[in-house]
């Protein structure tokens, strides 16, 4: 189970990566296992402002469908266009190219979210 040292997660499954005041925001290794091949994500577009665990989109499996929810407050810049051709980036690149969206938020907002260590101890690994 890949979990990268330098990333926050969630008690949800999400990571996110900070650089400057842009969050980058996708789903765990862990996750994708879980829902197993992912065939689509249909994400709010227009989300704009969003408050931590509301949802911005459902990422849908061969199985199953699971919400997506923003893991900080902030602001909806971008999301990953490349992934509607290539849903299943997420399964084989869930770190990198498989990111899910992009966020401005305040310098503090990862301040409620777990490290690494925390998140193995989560999910058992």
């Amino acid at each position: 189970m890949n979990i990268p040292e330098d990333l926050k997660y969630t008690n949800d499954h999400e990571w996110v990566r900070l650089e400057g005041s842009v969050a980058t925001i996708g789903i765990t290794d862990h996750a994708q296992s879980e829902l197993g091949d992912i065939v689509y994500l249909d994400m709010e577009e227009d989300a704009g402002d969003v408050e931590s665990g509301d949802s911005v989109g459902t990422i849908e499996a061969v199985k199953t469908v699971a919400d997506m929810y923003a893991p900080v407050s902030g602001t909806v810049t971008e999301f990953n266009e490349s992934l509607a051709d290539s849903p299943d980036t997420v399964n084989s690149d869930p770190y990198g190219d498989g990111w899910i969206l992009k966020m401005e938020v305040a310098e503090d907002a990862l301040s409620d979210l777990m490290d690494a260590a925390a998140y193995k101890a989560l999910i058992g690994a």
